[in-house]
């Protein structure tokens, strides 16, 4: 009876060890996730910032030829 009893506490003590990790896994892709948006949304404002300098100097380069 003592066999049984320890390896059915071994097991819920393995479960919760995969639980712990998993939640923490979950954390760290909502993080992830989260710093890969701030990074769209800064190249977005990079390339509307770009966009927004060379438009005028792209005129410039109609006008002279």
């Amino acid at each position: 009876m003592l066999w049984p009893m320890f390896f059915l506490t071994l097991a819920f003590c393995g479960i919760a060890v995969l639980g712990v990790l998993a939640v923490r896994v979950g954390l760290e892709v909502r993080r992830f996730a989260r710093a890969v948006g701030d990074g769209c949304e800064h190249l977005a404002r990079a390339a509307e910032d770009l966009e927004r300098a060379a438009t005028p100097l792209a005129a410039r380069a109609r006008i002279e030829r």
